[in-house]
């Protein structure tokens, strides 16, 4: 009979968000027997990480054992006792020994006087010898939560029985409470006490994006991205303070003002601010300043009037609220245990109390944006000096490329202005919606520019609210329909509101309309309309445009129009736009083959736009660069960059589609086929629900190379036939920007449609011919070669395969020659198996392909060539052997003399790769860097090979290559 204290609630494990590693270690140890000890600060997730793993794991167990102590019932003895033998002891009471069974009785019941003192080693052994009993029986689970208010007879028992129980099946499952500082090893005396070899794992704080899909998940989905990062922040990373924040913001009728503290909830400042009490009233004003500055510091709060700033920080940091001397060991600093305890110092404060801190820094702080921003802060009303300073200081930041705290001191200077004075408080709102579009705060950018279209009449205000606005819809264009006309309307005659509205109308008839043409005449107009207004800034951004159709439209005008873009004068800030002139040079450069001039050019954007604060920008250069060394076969570098790029974009909701579409592509070049097909999914369904048909042929694009990697050439076929239709129809005709077409071609040759091939053949030729497009031309022949192949021209084929590798080779596109490599070596080696041909001349044909696959880490491709050559020598023992001995290894591959027992040539080959990783002694994480994979695959992959091997744990898997070696 299986015996459970069951639980009320029993979240499932993917309710545990951000601990995807840490429950892969856990289930790991566990699988295997073994025991695992959670420890971390308050609110980090213990519990909800102990429910999920108690959850899964009980079915496995014929017994499961619970408690969960309180820090009010600590002091009473033997309760945990009670809590996890009450229910079972009955169960194996009549195999005990009288002594034991009496002193476990009395123990458990308080009916006599029974202590550790009196009875401490037949107590001892009872619950030693019950947690046999149990165990013979079948597996035993111990689950126990908050183990510092273990009453400590209940733990000294715990930890003898522990020690002792051998290699019985008996797991424990714990979970600690100890401060914020891992290195203080707090957890050392409770891992004592527990089997040995079991395994502690620390709880961290949570990062951004795992914040903002905890906040998700619960329901906070209506909060600015930016207030997401101010609760990652205030939070600092602990999910139960993260939600506390949430759930206070999501309650509340007015959000925080940006720039403004979050509000801290009664509930969290009671938790955090305990120990306020024991200090003076003094310390606590001394606190308060130091939560109102930027970067506190003992000199600061000197010269903010705070004269016993060492003695008052001292006893603060005693008390364990603040910490004095940065993380690199710089004197005087000044900083808060958690940012929350700060928070939460100024949300208790009075507006009076807040003021008065601010004042004493507006003269204190040494930098004039920080004293620009106390003085708003220790301001009320409006006031034409403090908002100038504000506006003074907003520029200085935007110069620092900081846009973000340009846009919250822009806000202030507006809230500061007064009516009637020149620049408005609109104009001042507007600047601070720009500069939020620059920062990537797309949320507060809309934001502002509709609060302005509600109440401003002048024309020049609302057509640059309303740029605002279309601009903050990116791809989405199709959701603002609405707005041009309006815009039109207040653009009136005026050139120069014209060629605003004119340059967005360009946008929306590519992206909308799929109208290059009449985007890039719309280009055209707007660069006229700027021209004669003399905006040089409006008139570049259209020159680029229309430079960027021409180009993708294989327009001969294109050079031309570039060439003017990129004509003096120049503004800065368009120069390095992500739709500027120098954004467009590189696309010229990467679509003529010039891979070395393209990575200088986007390396120097992306330098710029870091300084300059435009995440925007970032966001496609980062995307720009993976490209580039996507194409130079650097598929690691590329895989990387993709990742970086997508974070940013997932984390400001700036072109999410095209980050999947592109690391899609990095995925299924340098990382995991599955996730290239999800990514590319993904990429498809947005732009089809954005209307974005430009992003909607490339993600098509996409998933049809994914689909060809995966071995599915039907589905290619599917997905690139409409993608070659929508490229058709919107006049894009210059194969160097999507270069689909060659995948197209073969994947139609794999399916026996060889005339259509040829057709994709010869029409891409044409275009790729008269643009010069030189790697495309050798794609193209490789697909022209397997062509025939396939009508029987082996020797011919041999021929322009051969010609092709040589002239990607010579223009740097590493994989691409790696591909054709791949080919040559499947003509080889079915010429040789038509001769009689050994296996071991097979797998020889495949040595150059494995090299230069090797040489671009392309992990998906490598899986080609055991693929291929399993279809050569019909051989599973000769993948087995190449994942093991390392024939495809490479840099971050297995390699090695060690090779694979009998067993493992019955899994699959990256189970075989991942068996073989263990017998080396490496890590989940290990394994998971080495093959390019996640943590959670190397899990679920282990899982599988335990289960095909019938066995339980890695030790499992050492054994049996053991026990191999001595019968072999």
């Amino acid at each position: 009979m299986r015996r459970d204290a069951e639980e009320p609630v029993r979240p499932r494990s993917d309710q545990v968000i951000g601990r995807d590693e840490l429950l892969g270690r856990a289930r790991d140890q566990l699988s295997g027997g073994g025991s695992v000890l959670l420890h971390g600060p308050p609110g980090i997730g213990k519990s909800t990480m102990l429910r999920a793993l108690g959850a899964e794991y009980a079915n496995s167990a014929r017994t499961v054992l619970r408690c969960s102590a309180t820090e009010s019932e600590s002091h009473l003895p033997f309760l945990a006792l009670v809590d996890l033998l009450g229910l079972v002891a009955d169960e194996v009471a009549d195999a005990l020994p009288l002594p034991q069974r009496a002193a476990l009785e009395a123990a458990l019941t308080g009916r006599a006087e029974s202590s550790l003192h009196q009875d401490g080693l037949a107590l001892r052994l009872a619950v030693l010898s019950v947690l046999r009993a149990l165990a013979v029986k079948g597996p035993v689970l111990l689950v126990a939560d908050d183990l510092q208010w273990l009453d400590a007879p209940s733990a000294e028992l715990l930890g003898f029985a522990a020690r002792r129980l051998g290699g019985m099946p008996v797991r424990m499952l714990g979970a600690v409470r100890t401060r914020t500082e891992p290195k203080e090893q707090e957890h050392l005396p409770y891992l004592r006490a527990y089997p040995p070899e079991s395994l502690a794992l620390c709880l961290t704080p949570l990062t951004h994006s795992q914040v903002s899909e905890l906040l998700a998940a619960r329901g906070y989905t209506g909060l600015r991205r930016s207030t997401v990062r101010d609760i990652h922040h205030t939070s600092g990373g602990n999910p139960l303070f993260a939600l506390e924040l949430g759930r206070a913001l999501a309650e509340s009728p007015t959000p925080p003002r940006p720039g403004e503290p979050l509000p801290v909830p009664t509930s969290l400042r009671a938790l955090v601010l305990s120990r306020l009490d024991l200090l003076s009233a003094e310390a606590r004003r001394t606190l308060l300043v130091a939560s109102a500055g930027a970067r506190p510091t003992l000199a600061l709060l000197h010269a903010a009037g705070r004269t016993d700033a060492e003695s008052e920080t001292a006893l603060a940091a005693s008390l364990g609220l603040v910490a004095t001397g940065g993380p690199d060991g710089q004197e005087g600093t000044v900083r808060f245990a958690n940012p929350l305890v700060s928070a939460a110092l100024y949300a208790q404060a009075t507006p009076q109390e807040r003021r008065a801190a601010h004042a004493a820094l507006s003269t204190a702080a040494s930098d004039p944006i920080e004293r620009a921003r106390h003085l708003a802060l220790a301001t009320t009303g409006t006031d034409e000096t403090v908002a100038a300073r504000l506006a003074e200081a907003a520029t200085l930041a935007r110069d620092r490329g900081a846009p973000s705290v340009a846009a919250q001191l822009g806000l202030l200077a507006a809230r500061h202005t007064p009516q009637d004075v020149q620049p408005g408080a609109d104009e001042r709102r507007l600047t601070s919606a720009e500069d939020a579009l620059t920062s990537g705060d797309i949320d507060l950018a809309r934001e502002v520019a509709r609060d302005v279209l509600d109440r401003a009449t002048d024309a020049a205000i609302r057509v640059r609210a309303w740029m605002v606005v279309i601009d903050a819809a990116g791809q989405a264009m199709a959701e603002v329909e609405s707005v041009f006309p309006q815009a039109l309307a207040d653009a009136g005659e005026d050139p120069r509101l014209l060629a605003l509205v004119r340059y967005q109308l360009a946008w929306r008839a590519l992206l909308v309309e799929g109208e290059m043409t009449k985007g890039r005449e719309e280009a055209a107009h707007a660069a006229r309309l700027a021209a004669t207004a003399a905006d040089r800034r409006t008139e570049l951004m259209a020159l680029s445009f229309q430079a960027q159709m021409e180009t993708l439209m294989g327009h001969p005008d294109a050079p031309a129009t570039l060439e003017r873009a990129l004509t003096e004068p120049q503004d800065p800030r368009v120069t390095c736009d992500h739709n500027g002139a120098g954004a467009t040079r590189f696309r010229w450069q990467i679509m003529s083959d010039q891979l070395t001039e393209a990575r200088t050019t986007i390396t120097g954007l992306l330098v710029e736009v870091r300084k300059r604060g435009m995440v925007e920008a970032e966001v496609h250069f980062l995307r720009g660069l993976a490209d580039t060394e996507l194409r130079a076969g650097h598929c690691g570098r590329a895989l990387d960059l993709a990742h970086e790029s997508l974070a940013l974009a997932r984390d400001t909701g700036i072109g999410e589609a095209a980050g999947n579409m592109f690391t899609s592509l990095a995925e299924a070049a340098g990382g995991d086929v599955d996730r290239a097909l999800a990514l590319a999914g993904d990429a498809v369904s947005r732009a089809e629900e954005d209307g974005d048909l430009i992003y909607l042929s490339r993600a098509l694009g996409a998933l049809g190379h994914a689909q060809l990697v995966a071995g599915d050439a039907a589905r290619t076929v599917q997905s690139l036939r409409r993608a070659r239709e929508l490229e058709q129809g919107l006049g894009i005709f210059d194969p160097a920007r999507g270069r689909w077409h060659g995948d197209l071609a073969e994947a139609l040759i794999r399916i026996g449609e060889l005339a259509e091939a040829q057709d994709v053949i010869d029409a891409t030729r044409e275009h790729a011919s008269r643009l010069g497009r030189a790697s495309v031309l050798a794609v193209l022949d490789r697909a022209e070669a397997l062509l025939k192949a396939a009508h029987g021209e082996h020797e011919a084929a041999v021929r322009q395969l051969t010609s092709a590798q040589e002239r990607l080779a010579k223009l740097g596109y590493g994989l691409e020659e790696a591909r054709v490599a791949l080919e040559l070596g499947r003509l080889q080696a079915e010429r040789s198996e038509r001769a009689g041909g050994s296996g071991r001349s097979a797998r020889g044909a495949y040595d150059e392909a494995t090299r230069l696959l090797r040489r671009c880490r392309a992990v998906p491709w490598l899986r080609q060539v055991e693929a291929a050559v399993v279809g050569s020598t019909g051989s599973t023992g000769a993948v087995g052997s190449m994942a093991a001995m390392g024939s495809v290894a490479g840099p971050g591959l297995p390699a090695g003399g060690r090779s694979a027992p009998v067993e493992l040539d019955r899994l699959a080959s990256t189970e075989r790769q991942v068996a073989a990783l263990v017998l080396e002694g490496a890590t989940n994480r290990e394994i998971a860097a080495r093959l390019f994979i996640s943590v959670k695959t190397v899990e679920a992959t282990l899982t599988r090979v335990y289960r095909k091997l019938g066995i339980r744990s890695r030790v499992d898997i050492v054994r049996l290559a053991a026990g191999q070696q001595r019968t072999g």
